[in-house]
């Protein structure tokens, strides 16, 4: 084996052949600056014989100063009608004015290099191999790796140089170019040229993945939190990850309590853990789902506390959908929510059932909680749970929220999606009425609903 294995990006030219992946200009330049602070030797830019962006892209990383990379041209050999020096595709890699020019084709075979040439491996993910293939090439002799960031690519996609980088410098302690000495910054980088690609996150992803170190069972749940060890395979803090232990029907009290305390939720005092996860296996028994929506897990512990008083009390609401002789599609949703013993009826419209609902149980309480006006839906989910059950089936909805002081999400199950999508809203404007600390309400001048007494309800 080498002594040192420099690590060749190509995010930028194999990784945008992913099917769905675009990059504009800006996208890749952004990209390449991010690889270029993380040490990255080489930065393959793209095949500047193929397209005008990639050209472009060359052209502009000529004006950049670059701490440690070498930017790359792909290329192939001529072609086998043309000369090299007419060969429309070597013109262009010459032009592209790059310290380092790659041209695919299976040299060591072909040619007498001698061993002062380095070796390197690049391979595609088709059969589930191309990290494990990437490594053995290395204990081979091969010094040279490339791949791409989550093994975005073709396909099935590319060798993941997250993961390969993870792997030579934790499990299989050998130096690296960039070097893995300090990997903290990690699941960073991956998820920062997600987000760039506008691609989700892999949960799933080693190493870096939400969920690369979480824990659902409730026997795994319990040993990792005795000893951390016992279901990981590295500290998560090495690579920029977090430990944690899921709360759903299948973890047991230590999950619960575990995850309450990372929220900074003390249960000491205010409910039993042991109690706490039977409630919520009976929950997800029925439908509902704290996974993925942990703002009404927190919300299921506050109103244990002896002190809760709820800010608002959803009492009911009617959802009208109509549509009449071709035109738009109408919906139109009536609530009743109580505040502080005053009660409110208050009507909306809206482009769908849920965006009425929503518009409607706001205009009420807005009222009260002017802070409400800076709450925004930005994601809406529904699953099917029980599919053999047709249109008959329960559901469960998740609503993601954001304000100026972070996101959050939220959830409810039902057989109806309306009122799935009811107990979901509740939860997303209470959970933002406990953390923006607006929890005495403050009657506004405005008006925009009518009220009804206690006495008057029927």
């Amino acid at each position: 084996m080498s002594d040192t294995i420099a690590l060749y990006d190509t995010t930028l030219r194999d990784g945008t052949q992913r099917e769905g992946m675009v990059l504009s200009l800006a996208d890749k330049v952004r990209i390449a600056r991010r690889l270029d602070e993380a040490g990255f030797p080489y930065i393959e830019g793209g095949w500047p014989g193929s397209n005008p962006k990639d050209a472009e892209f060359f052209e502009a990383a000529r004006g950049m100063t670059w701490r440690t990379a070498r930017i790359a041209a792909f290329g192939s050999t001529r072609h086998r009608a043309n000369r090299p020096e007419q060969d429309p595709n070597l013109a262009a890699l010459v032009e592209a004015g790059t310290p380092v020019i790659a041209i695919v084709g299976d040299v060591i075979a072909t040619l007498d290099l001698g061993e002062t040439v380095r070796y390197g491996i690049h391979v595609h993910d088709d059969a589930g191999l191309a990290v494990a293939n990437s490594l053995a090439a290395v204990r081979a002799g091969v010094s040279h790796v490339q791949g791409t960031v989550n093994g975005y690519g073709e396909r099935c996609g590319n060798a993941n140089i997250v993961t390969i980088w993870a792997d030579l410098g934790l499990k299989m302690g050998l130096q690296t170019v960039p070097a893995a000495a300090d990997l903290t910054a990690l699941s960073e980088l991956s998820r920062y040229v997600a987000g760039i690609a506008n691609i989700t996150p892999d949960a799933h992803a080693p190493y870096v993945g939400a969920s690369a170190f979480a824990h659902k069972g409730g026997v795994h749940g319990a040993a990792t939190a005795k000893v951390r060890h016992s279901y990981q395979h590295i500290d998560p803090a090495l690579v920029g990850n977090e430990t944690r232990l899921v709360v759903s029907e299948l973890g047991g009290r230590v999950n619960t309590q575990w995850r309450a305390e990372q929220l900074g939720h003390e249960l000491e005092g205010v409910v039993d853990p042991r109690e706490l996860s039977q409630l919520i296996k009976q929950l997800e028994a029925e439908g509902a789902s704290f996974e993925g929506a942990e703002a009404s897990f927190e919300l299921l512990i506050r109103r244990h506390g002896r002190d809760y008083v709820a800010p608002f009390r959803l009492l009911d609401f009617t959802v009208l959908v109509e549509q009449r002789d071709g035109q738009d599609l109408r919906a139109e949703a009536t609530v009743k929510v109580e505040v502080e013993g005053e009660e409110l009826h208050t009507a909306a419209d809206g482009n769908g059932p849920v965006n009425a609902l929503d518009a409607a149980l706001r205009k009420a309480l807005r009222a009260f909680y002017p802070q409400l006006d800076g709450v925004h839906l930005v994601d809406y989910k529904v699953r099917i749970l029980d599919g053999d059950a047709a249109t008959a089936a329960k559901t469960r909805v998740v609503i993601d929220s954001v304000a100026e002081w972070g996101t959050w999400s939220t959830g409810g199950s039902d057989t109806n999606i309306i009122a799935a999508s009811w107990q979901a809203l509740g939860d997303s404007l209470e959970y933002a009425l406990w953390k923006s600390g607006a929890q005495t309400a403050e009657r506004r001048g405005e008006r925009h609903f009518t009220t009804v007494s206690q006495g008057d309800r029927t």
